[in-house]
């Protein structure tokens, strides 16, 4: 990349996040690839639930309108269950309106988290939110219509987006570990027996600092909501990720 006078500039990532997402910029800016900068056009959102998804989903447009006149590098609509709430197809939708209007790449988070699993091989998974039950099972219906195994999916049952953004890896890393010891097939804590692959869903968990260590501990990919968004951002533009997990751990999987 290069500015009006020649010189090479950082890359630029625009992010749509939802007003009370205190998560994805700070994971973004600690893992994007060095020299890049991250840029934000907030949603407003208090609440994690269908309806006031559904209304937020109405900025998402304008957002990525808005991230165009930054001159940024690629966009993404950085909410999992704002890019899923309507089924499959509406992630696609969003991609192809906020790519339109930004001039540039864009994702959607639950479309990226897709792409992730099937990057790794992935059909069977175990999923773990921090949400309420109805938002669980509009994600199960999501994954399971993009063809993948929903073995076991366990949320947290919270609705204020800023309780989920106090969570921290240490309650992901314990959640995922909660729901590995009631799946059937599990052999001293090693999940490879009974799922591909872990899903930390929701882009406001901090939880890509807990991949490695549960990796290491399940024997599977551990895939999150952010990590999943940046992975494919940052493909569109041939640059590699240095961030935790199996999702990263191969050149060929960032082209």
């Amino acid at each position: 990349m290069s500015d009006d006078f020649g010189a090479e500039r950082p890359i630029r990532l625009g992010l749509i996040v939802p007003s009370s997402n205190t998560t994805a910029e700070p994971e973004f800016r600690e893992f994007a690839p060095e020299g890049t900068t991250v840029h934000a056009a907030r949603m407003a959102l208090e609440s994690v639930t269908v309806d006031e998804l559904d209304e937020m989903s109405h900025d998402a447009v304008r957002g990525g309108e808005l991230l165009g006149h930054a001159d940024v590098d690629a966009v993404a609509y950085a909410c999992t269950t704002g890019s899923l709430l309507h089924g499959p197809g509406f992630d696609a939708e969003l991609e192809a309106e906020i790519g339109e209007v930004a001039g540039v790449p864009a994702v959607a988070t639950a479309r990226s988290v897709c792409r992730a699993l099937e990057a790794l091989g992935a059909e069977r998974i175990a999923v773990v939110t921090p949400y309420t039950a109805d938002l669980d099972a509009k994600e199960r219906e999501f994954l399971e219509a993009a063809g993948f195994e929903v073995v076991a999916i366990e949320g947290r049952g919270i609705e204020a987006n800023t309780e989920i953004g106090a969570l921290d890896p240490s309650d992901a890393r314990e959640q995922v570990l909660a729901v590995a010891a009631d799946l059937e097939g599990a052999v001293d804590g090693a999940l490879d027996a009974s799922v591909d692959a872990v899903f930390v869903s929701c882009t406001n968990y901090r939880s890509l600092d807990a991949v490695a260590e549960l990796e290491a501990e399940l024997g599977v990919p551990v895939v999150t909501s952010n990590g999943a968004t940046l992975w494919d951002l940052c493909r569109h533009l041939d640059t590699t990720v240095d961030a935790p997990g199996a999702l990263f751990a191969e050149p060929s999987r960032h082209v």
